[in-house]
């Protein structure tokens, strides 16, 4: 997500490492500096590492039949999310940094912005579908399977991808007429940095947040019922094991986003100057979220472990190993 350009607003008092001011526009430097040669590294390396993570997910979901359960194909659709900003996202942010699009917005800036907006959004749109499954499945567990269709799911996973699109797409519209717009352009970022964020941030964690408290209570609850039989404890195990799991991917989604919301929500009261290192620091660390969900998955579920093998090993292409029970 990014921020409209008021100059008279936001005092930068440092350059880029990897830019150079040309014709008082800020581009990228023809003889980059070792900083810039290994932040470009850092950078790559993690790109990679999100683009391979996120396909691991997607392969093992859509590959193994024991993975096709209503969970994992929200898991799957947040985890294209995820691969789309390992693929788009950290390309365009390379070329165009956040603190470069600060000194100056083309529309390059602002088609980052769009895809920035639309990923994000859809990583927690979907967070809020997961939180639906989770409270289903360990609150009304006799109606998880009446609730929670494939066709619900189906419907759920669409809705978050084209109400995310739809906000990318308004972004981009919206930013075509910035050019005079003079005093207005401080209440258009005024909106866009305090309105943006609590319909698409604040006011879904809020509900997050809620949700997952109600199932904390209830899955306290059950652990305390002696009288829950065998198989029907097991099942309440797993479903608090999953629920802890996707907890966890929501806590670490806060604590890579918050910063960087409450840096934008913030931002049209700052006078003072910010540094360029904090800028790119903030954004980096929300989009470093993208790349840390398939660990989780990994570490936590065994038959993500397992899925992860068989494909990395080349197992995938010796044979059909879609129904194999994965421990």
């Amino acid at each position: 997500m990014r921020t409209q350009t008021v100059n008279s607003t936001v005092a930068v008092t440092d350059i880029h490492p990897c830019y150079e001011i040309d014709n008082l526009n800020h581009v990228l430097t023809y003889s980059p500096s070792v900083i810039c040669t290994l932040f470009y590294i850092f950078l790559v390396f993690l790109s990679v590492i999100t683009v391979c993570g996120n396909l691991l997910v997607t392969i093992s979901v859509i590959y193994f039949k024991q993975l096709h359960t209503p969970t994992n194909y929200l898991i799957l659709s947040l985890a294209i999310a995820d691969l789309l900003v390992g693929i788009v996202v950290f390309p365009f942010s390379m070329v165009f940094s956040f603190s470069s699009c600060l000194y100056h917005e083309t529309l390059f800036c602002r088609v980052q912005e769009s895809f920035d907006i639309w990923l994000s959004t859809c990583s927690i749109l979907n967070l809020c579908c997961i939180s639906i499954d989770r409270y289903y499945a360990v609150c009304q567990p006799l109606m998880y399977r009446a609730k929670i269709s494939q066709n619900v799911i189906v419907c759920m996973i669409l809705v978050s991808w084209v109400v995310s699109a739809s906000i990318g797409i308004a972004v981009i519209v919206g930013g075509l007429d910035n050019e005079g717009c003079g005093e207005r352009c401080l209440i258009d970022m005024v909106i866009e940095n305090t309105v943006g964020p609590i319909l698409s941030f604040y006011l879904p964690v809020i509900i997050l947040l809620c949700i997952y408290l109600k199932i904390y209570l209830v899955a306290r609850k059950q652990a305390r019922n002696i009288h829950i039989l065998k198989s029907g404890a097991t099942l309440s195990k797993t479903e608090r094991k999953a629920t802890k799991t996707l907890s966890i991917v929501l806590g670490v989604f806060l604590l890579c986003w918050t910063p960087f919301f409450l840096y934008i929500t913030f931002l049209p009261l700052n006078k003072f100057s910010v540094p360029v290192s904090v800028i790119e620091a903030l954004n980096w660390l929300a989009l470093s979220n993208s790349m840390l969900n398939p660990f989780i998955y990994a570490f936590f579920y065994s038959w993500f472990r397992a899925a992860f093998r068989v494909i990395i090993t080349g197992k995938l292409f010796q044979g059909d190993f879609a129904n194999i029970k994965l421990n």
